[in-house]
C-alpha cells in the first residue's frame, strides 16, 4: 500500500463543528483520488483498520458503479430549541429530517416541541425519523416513542433507542414504529432479526463502500446510509454507498458538511444538499490547498499520534 500512497506526509486536519466540537482526521491521496481517515484518536485498532480501508478505497480500487445518480437527503436536527429546528429544516430544502432526541435526562418536553416544530415546516408530506443514540432504557423508550410519534404526526423509524440489541429488541416488541439499528461488521444477522426493521450503514466504521454492501446483503434488511460528520471528501463515500445499494427506500442522513464551520474542498465542490438531494460522484473532489493550510494540525504531538494510528492500522491491511 505504501507503494501507492504517501502516508507519512498525508495532511492532518482539524475543523470546528457548529456545535463547538472539533472534527479531525487525515486525508489520504491514492493514485485515483482522495479519501478520509477520521476514526478519532481514541479509536481501537480494529476500528482504525476499517476506517483506513474505507479511506484508501476511492484512491485505489475505486467504488462500485452506482444504480442511481442522486440521493435524497434527510436534514439532521440536533438537540436545539424548536425555533432553531424550524430554521434548520426550512434552510435545508429537504423533505425528510433526522431529529435528535434523548440528548439528556428529562428531555422529553423539549423533544416533543422540537419534533412538532419540524412537522410544521415539513408539512404532511414530509418524513420524520428520530435518533436516540442509545440513550433510553427500555421503559423510557417504550413510553416516549408513542408520545413523539403523535407529536410528529407519524414517524418513519426510530434509530438506536437503546444501547444494545437485547434492549432494542424489547422496545421493538412494545412499540408500533419501525426501529433502525447501526450495524457493524460483527453484528450477528440473527440478533438483528429481533431488534431491527432498518439497517443504519456508515462507510468509515464498516470499512468502505464494498464492505458495507456486503453487510447489507448479509443482513437482508432495508438500509439507510448516514454520515459520521465528515468533510466532503469523506461524505462522498456515503453517497457512493447510497448510490450502489440495490434498493434505497429512505432519504439518507448525509448532510455532515452542514455541521462543519468549513470544508477542505473548494466551496463550489462542497456537498451541501440542493432541493433535498446530493449527487453521486465517481470519486471525491480533491482538497483546497488554502483550506488544508488553514485547518492543518500544527501541534507536533497530535500529528505524531495521528501518524502512529495510521501506521498501526496500515500494518493490519
Amino acid at each position: 500500500m505504501r507503494t501507492f500512497i504517501d502516508f507519512d506526509d498525508a495532511p492532518v486536519f482539524s475543523i470546528p463543528r457548529i456545535d463547538g466540537s472539533v472534527y479531525a482526521g487525515v486525508l489520504v491521496e491514492g493514485p485515483q483520488g482522495w479519501g478520509e481517515f477520521a476514526p478519532g484518536l481514541e479509536a481501537d485498532l480494529e476500528t482504525a483498520v476499517r476506517w483506513l480501508t474505507s479511506a484508501v478505497e476511492p484512491g485505489t480500487v475505486g467504488w462500485p458503479d452506482p444504480v442511481r445518480g442522486r440521493i435524497p437527503i434527510a436534514v439532521s436536527v440536533p438537540d436545539v430549541d424548536a425555533e432553531r429546528a424550524r430554521q434548520l429544516v426550512a434552510q435545508s430544502g429537504c423533505a425528510a429530517a433526522d431529529v435528535t432526541v434523548a440528548a439528556h435526562p428529562g428531555s422529553l418536553v423539549e423533544d416533543l416541541a422540537r419534533v412538532a416544530a419540524v412537522r410544521e415546516v415539513l408539512g404532511s408530506g414530509g418524513v420524520i425519523r428520530l435518533d436516540a443514540r442509545g440513550c433510553w432504557d427500555v421503559d423510557t423508550a417504550a413510553a416516549a416513542i408513542p408520545e413523539l410519534e403523535r407529536a410528529a404526526g407519524g414517524l418513519e423509524f426510530v434509530a438506536q433507542p437503546c444501547p444494545d440489541l437485547d434492549q432494542t429488541a424489547r422496545v421493538r416488541a412494545k412499540v408500533g414504529v419501525r426501529i433502525a439499528v447501526p450495524v457493524t461488521v460483527q453484528t450477528p444477522a440473527a440478533e438483528l432479526a429481533d431488534a431491527a426493521d432498518v439497517l443504519v450503514l456508515t462507510t468509515g466504521p464498516l470499512g468502505g463502500v464494498r464492505r458495507a454492501l456486503r453487510v447489507a446483503e448479509r443482513c437482508e434488511l432495508p438500509a439507510v446510509v448516514t454520515s459520521a460528520g465528515e468533510t466532503t471528501i469523506g461524505l462522498s463515500s456515503g453517497l457512493a454507498l447510497a448510490g450502489a445499494l440495490p434498493d434505497l427506500p429512505f432519504a439518507c442522513a448525509l448532510d455532515g458538511v452542514s455541521r462543519l464551520r468549513a470544508d477542505v474542498v473548494p466551496g463550489s465542490r462542497s456537498l451541501i444538499p440542493v432541493d433535498g438531494h446530493l449527487p453521486v460522484a465517481p470519486m471525491p473532489p480533491g482538497p483546497d490547498r488554502e483550506a488544508l493550510d488553514r485547518f492543518a494540525v500544527t501541534d507536533a504531538a497530535a500529528v505524531a499520534r495521528w501518524r502512529a494510528l495510521v501506521t498501526a492500522a496500515l500494518s493490519r491491511l
